[in-house]
């Protein structure tokens, strides 16, 4: 052919992407575009030879070779794919956004399928110039009698193309890199870009250093070359073909984790769309604020990014996985996706097949599903405040901790009755009014609860049983129960499920006193408690200083009980708001306990003296003592009344002493 120099025509309909610095954001993404097309061009090789239009030589192997030369500054891609004539280099490359791969595909629609194809964009190669100062293109068809092409640019729109002098079938590009882009002519460099974007590509890829030559000794045989990349994946295999020890090893390598996961979830789908991949569920810490995990795109074995909100629901991102679809819909720079209706389907079909294995598991394995519970509950709870779709196929199968250990269905907590309770009777001595003894020991009342005015199923919780052991400590001896939900999120969680499940109430054990926990007393009596309580608000305003406390006395069925503290759950769930939202600084602690209710004993001793002599010099020590330990109940007090409430009690024992 005779040499000829001429300008890159541009595709109207594409905008002319040789702008170096805004074509791809990260630069060494041409690693990834360059060695893609070489597969490219290797698959489109092995499908003209399955079709009989190509006879491969018997030494012919599918390969790429990266060969870096830092002393020269140059970087070669070399593929043994099907080449390009002279035409075609004037179609495919001086006509910039002619994809090459859409071209193939329509010619042999009928004979083949596009599912190996990667480029589908044609502007790959021109990612070369945002490195490379001049790129040379060495190219010969696989066609009979085809000439070798040279082909050369200098970034700009000219280019100069002449026969070339390469001998075998194949294309050789060469990059002669800017000044400021030599890092990826270094080995090192080259083998982390390579392995960060090519760890899975279909085919072997070699690198290779120019400047250093391996010397064989006489008599031993030349190390064999590895390629740097594994050509099939775990993911590419069928589940029943993969062992547990490869996912793990799969896992291990790909994450750089060697914590084993707790379970994983093999993905693989051919209709309607074609999705392959591997989830796995590590185990969270959840010391940490920000919990997230990692999971890499990849369309046709190239990576694409990690973590694609797009396709990835958002609660998913807390696992670590590969997904594989070639059919995504990507951008001209392949590292964004076009948001459309086929995008959602495929993030729809990622959450149902994840609610399915776990539902499933819950279903068939609940031994192992409780084992796994308290590490991957963050992660059902977060994707059910996410996600509506995954929340309405988990409901039933999210694990509650009861007070003894055990783990309970939501179904399960609300199938659980009040046992009904046969009380003796008595009859008041002096109005002769019938009232009712207190409960037995040996009877049961179990969770949940129902509230009598409403008609709700109360679901009675605890979030910290160490600091609430008082409470704790009266729901077992009433043979109560309560859930236990120690986590930051469990308070919006348990917002949605009585906001979509109607009935359905939960209320921390300290929200408010049951009928359970109080001794039955006749009309007379409840006058006279309703009395004293007048009376402490009175004397606790006075001598605490708490105005916006409430006082009531009761009288409780455990006598060793003095004092404790109660807050409505709506007050509760909106001090929690507040202090979800509040201001740097703000000194939250405590809030909302003084607006609470100080509920007094009257069946305790020390609650007794109190109500009896009011007037005695102790009584004020007595009562400030009496509410500390009912915050205690809640939360640590402030290092002031922490320091008050130890002087007083050393006051107190000095008094005992004597």
């Amino acid at each position: 052919m005779t040499q000829k120099h001429g300008n890159l025509s541009i595709n109207s309909e594409n905008i002319f992407p040789i702008i170096k610095k805004w074509l791809y954001s990260d630069h060494d993404i041409f690693y990834r575009e360059l060695i893609s097309n070489g597969c490219d061009a290797i698959t489109k090789l092995k499908k003209l030879e399955m079709m009989g239009e190509y006879d491969a030589p018997a030494d012919w192997k599918a390969e790429i070779k990266v060969i870096v030369n830092p002393q020269n500054k140059t970087l070669k891609f070399i593929d043994t794919g099907l080449g390009m004539t002279a035409d075609e280099v004037e179609e495919y490359i001086n006509q910039i956004a002619f994809s090459g791969a859409t071209d193939f595909i329509e010619k042999y629609k009928d004979k083949t399928n596009d599912d190996q194809i990667i480029g589908h964009f044609g502007l790959g190669f021109y990612s070369a110039f945002m490195v490379a100062d001049e790129v040379h293109i060495d190219t010969l068809s696989y066609q009979k009698d085809a000439k070798p092409v040279h082909w050369e640019c200098d970034g700009g729109t000219e280019y100069d193309m002449q026969e070339g002098e390469k001998t075998t079938v194949g294309t050789e590009i060469t990059l002669f890199m800017n000044e400021d882009c030599l890092e990826f002519c270094n080995e090192y460099k080259a083998r982390e870009v390579v392995k960060k974007y090519c760890s899975f590509m279909p085919y072997e890829i070699y690198l290779e250093n120019a400047n250093e030559v391996k010397e064989v000794k006489e008599g031993e045989e030349p190390e064999v070359p590895k390629p740097i990349n594994e050509t099939k994946p775990l993911w590419t295999k069928h589940p029943n073909e993969c062992t547990k020890e490869e996912y793990i090893e799969f896992y291990r390598k790909v994450f750089q984790d060697y914590k084993e996961p707790l379970f994983w979830i093999h993905l693989n789908m051919d209709y309607p769309f074609n999705l392959k991949g591997i989830l796995y569920f590590p185990k969270i810490n959840m010391e940490y604020e920000s919990i997230e995990g990692t999971i890499k795109l990849y369309n046709n074995q190239v990576f694409i990014a990690d973590n694609i909100k797009e396709v990835i629901p958002e609660f998913l991102l807390l696992l670590k996985g590969v997904i594989d679809c070639p059919d995504l819909p990507l951008n001209v720079s392949r590292s964004a996706l076009q948001n459309d209706g086929f995008v959602t389907k495929i993030s729809e079909y990622i959450t149902k097949k994840v609610a399915d294995k776990l539902s499933g598991m819950c279903k068939t394995d609940k031994e192992t599903y409780e084992k796994y519970w308290d590490d991957i509950c963050p992660f059902i709870k977060f994707g059910c405040l996410k996600d509506d779709k995954f929340c309405e196929k988990m409901t039933d199968y999210i694990l509650f901790k009861n007070l003894d250990g055990k783990y309970m269905t939501l179904p399960e907590c609300l199938e659980v009755k009040p046992i009904d309770t046969e009380e003796t009777t008595a009859t008041d001595a002096e109005t002769g009014e019938r009232i009712e003894a207190e409960v037995v020991e040996d009877e049961a009342v179990e969770i949940p609860t129902e509230d009598s005015e409403t008609k709700e199923k109360i679901i009675y919780y605890v979030t910290d049983p160490v600091q609430q052991s008082q409470y704790v400590n009266m729901f077992k001896k009433a043979k109560m129960d309560a859930v236990v939900l120690p986590d930051r999120i469990d308070q919006p969680f348990v917002s949605q499920l009585e906001a979509k499940n109607q009935g359905i109430k939960f209320a921390r054990i300290d929200a408010d006193l049951t009928d359970t926990f109080k001794t039955k007393t006749s009309k007379k009596v409840a006058e006279e408690l309703a009395t004293k309580s007048e009376e402490m608000t009175k004397l606790f305003k006075k001598l605490v200083k708490k105005d916006n406390l409430t006082i009531k006395v009761e009288k409780l069925k455990n006598k060793d009980i003095s004092s404790m503290i109660t807050v409505s759950e709506e007050a509760r769930r909106m001090q929690d708001m507040m202090k979800m939202y509040a201001m740097p600084g703000m000194d939250m602690a405590g809030m909302g306990m003084e607006s609470g209710t100080l509920v007094l004993n009257a069946n305790n001793k020390l609650v007794e003296y109190v109500l009896e002599n009011q007037d005695s010099e102790n009584v004020g020590m007595i009562c400030e003592q009496l509410y500390d330990l009912a915050l205690l109940q809640q939360a640590p007090l402030q290092p002031e009344a922490m320091t008050k409430f130890i002087a007083r009690s050393n006051k107190i024992m000095m008094l005992l002493a004597q």
